[in-house]
């Protein structure tokens, strides 16, 4: 249970960051002093009263902040926030069908994702300032995600579709923000050099990182399981790096329910069994970079 209260604390912590509220005034929404404001954001234990108010501050159920309901996201960089705070402490990542995994991407992903964010602000008119602070919104959350992989090393699971990685590799990074030819082209490039890299993960099957290749059949929808010592989460996620996040509509689902994550976590285990991997998965990643290459 102290795992999960430092996890409300992150919360907690999380909504004051953003909220640009001052921490007297959180405070006084939740009826204790500043004082032990900063304690439950540290992870000790709080009252019932307490936890009920704080639902109603950050507008989830009581439920969800105890673990037992699911957190409802509506905006894909509070979603993204959200697993960044979750994966600060998860040792396993076991990804599901989406978009070939953010984590092992290069730095080359970053520098071609930013670029082509800042043409479409730019290209925003009197939305420019406003696609701005996004991005640099979503930039800042991914370069905390991948610092704090780099430093902890989860080990990462991934099953991949054919399809998915045909569209990044016809799409480039950002596949979805409307840029120049040019940027177009460079985005592409950079796409093709980060799938062959997933051929070479699948080659080499370096510890801590397993990367399949699903067959025809795919799966309708993509998950995310979180796993620490402690504690495990699905994350089902509609938003996608392709797209600018101003741009996107949806509901991410998160939950740490026993039921859920058995389900998947039986679906993965599955996929996973059928799965083309090592030098097969390569060789057919491979082909689809040179069909691309035409």
């Amino acid at each position: 249970m102290t795992m999960r209260f430092t996890e409300i604390g992150q919360q907690l912590r999380q909504y004051r960051l953003e909220s640009g509220l001052r921490a007297e005034e959180i405070a006084a929404r939740l009826g204790v002093s500043r004082a032990a404001l900063y304690r439950y954001e540290k992870g000790e234990v709080i009252k019932l009263d307490t936890i009920k108010r704080l639902a109603e501050l950050l507008k989830i159920s009581p439920l969800s902040l105890l673990g037992i309901g699911v957190e409802y996201v509506a905006r894909a960089t509070v979603y993204f926030d959200r697993i960044r705070v979750i994966e600060e402490s998860t040792d396993q990542i076991l990804q599901v069908a989406g978009q070939p995994p953010y984590l092992v991407t290069s730095d080359a992903y970053d520098s071609a994702l930013a670029e082509v964010l800042a043409e479409a602000a730019d290209a925003a008119g009197a939305e420019r300032a406003a696609l701005r602070v996004q991005s640099d919104q979503l930039l800042g959350i991914l370069q905390s995600r991948k610092k704090v992989y780099q430093a902890r090393r989860p080990s990462i699971i991934a099953i991949l579709t054919v399809s998915s990685l045909q569209r990044f590799l016809e799409g480039g990074v950002g596949a979805g923000v409307p840029v120049s030819e040019r940027a177009r082209a460079q985005a592409r490039a950079v796409a093709m050099a980060e799938v062959e890299n997933i051929a070479a993960l699948m080659e080499a099957e370096p510890i801590g990182v397993q990367l399949g290749l699903m067959g025809p059949s795919e799966p309708n929808g993509a998950f995310r399981i979180l796993r620490s010592r402690e504690r495990a989460y699905l994350a089902i996620n509609p938003f996608r790096l392709e797209v600018h996040p101003a741009a996107q509509t949806g509901v991410a689902m998160i939950t740490g329910a026993d039921e859920a994550l058995a389900t998947h976590q039986k679906v993965a285990e599955a996929l996973w069994r059928d799965a083309l991997k090592g030098g097969a998965a390569a060789a057919r990643v491979r082909e689809l970079v040179r069909a691309a290459r035409g």
